[in-house]
């Protein structure tokens, strides 16, 4: 019981909430419209309105940018929803300094691009269907992450 106190101090419910919406909420999109809500398509679809390069002017981004910004102003919503309502005013603060957030924001921009998505997409649509290339990417974003934590807690200050 000690170990879960330290792992959740503020409770695990709330987790277990959010994974269950989330998972809801991904599976309904696919059921009822038959599409994937990762999260990494919805930045690139949302970049082909001011960008013009061929990268962001693709069909598949061109085609799906209205639903797609429904679908994050909706995840955005239900964050400031769930922030009003239910996390009384809390919110999420970093001690770390803004140039190590903006050059770790990069690190995984460039792994989403690299991995063919990100761990919304991967994550929680890929294996919720059980797409074995998503299960290798949901190992390597883990063991990355874990190795650059600990590389960052024991190098920088």
């Amino acid at each position: 019981m000690e170990l879960v106190h330290s792992l959740f101090p503020l409770g695990w419910l709330h987790y277990l909430a959010g994974g269950l919406l989330i998972g809801t909420g991904t599976a309904l999109l696919f059921v009822l419209t038959g599409r994937i809500g990762g999260m990494s398509t919805v930045f690139s679809s949302s970049w082909s309105f001011l960008v013009r390069r061929p990268f962001f002017q693709q069909t598949r981004f061109v085609s799906s940018r209205g639903w797609r910004l429904v679908y994050a102003a909706g995840l955005i919503a239900g964050a400031l929803i769930w922030r009003s309502g239910f996390a009384a005013g809390a919110g999420a603060s970093s001690a770390l300094p803004w140039w190590q957030l903006l050059i770790g924001g990069f690190f995984v921009g460039y792994g989403a691009r690299l991995g063919n998505g990100c761990t919304s997409g991967h994550g929680i649509c890929g294996l919720g269907s059980l797409q074995l290339p998503s299960l290798f990417a949901v190992l390597t974003f883990m063991a990355t992450a874990f190795l650059s934590a600990n590389l960052a807690a024991r190098w920088l200050p």
